[in-house]
């Protein structure tokens, strides 16, 4: 006697995506694109396909590939920018206190390849297109942080606190992206030798900053 057939399964039930959850997937899918080829590698078709979705329907959300690069430019620097403006209110102090915050934003750079990414988009842009990298905002908080430990002392301009936050960002941007790289070209060796870096530079810094109120 035959056996009789098992029922077949539930019908698979796809929960249909929100606009903004349709819209981090499609940012997702460019910004990996963007981070292994640069801006010319996001294509709309390759960044629907990716995501399972219609061309127009990312034209849709972003009008254009262009202002779909200017999202993914413009999410990455938020999102950084959020992280550094929360450590620099938590007031950090002491070596370990700035070691750690230069290694959460290298970390971040990193992670995602957001450093790599901010890189393209810098090379790509045309002369002065891409002025707004936050760094102005960091640099007030950081002063004003400054400020607040003064206790009445002669401080520093504003400019000395923007000097650091550009030297910061400049050294864990480039670090970011070319890694130990950089390092072995001075002959600074080991898998620790990038935390080592960023551990030489937050004395640094910390020291300026002592010195200078």
């Amino acid at each position: 006697m035959p056996r009789p057939r098992p029922p077949p399964p539930p019908p698979v039930t796809r929960r249909r995506r929100t606009a903004q959850e349709a819209r981090d997937a499609i940012l997702d899918a460019a910004e990996r694109q963007l981070v292994a080829s640069g801006p010319d590698g996001i294509r709309l078709q390759d960044v629907a396909r990716d995501v399972g979705v219609s061309h127009p329907t990312v034209l849709h959300h972003f009008g254009s590939r262009e202002a779909l690069v200017e999202a993914v430019a413009s999410r990455a620097l938020d999102s950084l920018h959020d992280d550094i403006v929360a450590a620099l209110r938590r007031a950090p102090e002491g070596e370990h206190q700035v070691a750690a915050l230069l290694d959460g934003v290298c970390e971040a750079l990193e992670s995602r390849g957001q450093g790599r990414a901010l890189m393209w988009l810098a090379l790509a842009a045309p002369a002065g297109h891409r002025d707004d990298l936050r760094l102005r905002a960091q640099a007030e908080v950081l002063h004003a942080t400054r400020e607040a430990r003064s206790a009445g002392r002669a401080m520093a301009p504003l400019e000395d606190s923007q000097f650091l936050v550009v030297l910061a960002a400049s050294a864990l941007l480039t670090q970011s992206v070319l890694g130990a790289q950089l390092l072995r070209g001075a002959g600074v060796t080991g898998a620790k030798a990038p935390a080592r870096f960023r551990a030489w530079l937050a004395r640094l810094m910390l020291a300026h900053v002592e010195r200078e109120g």
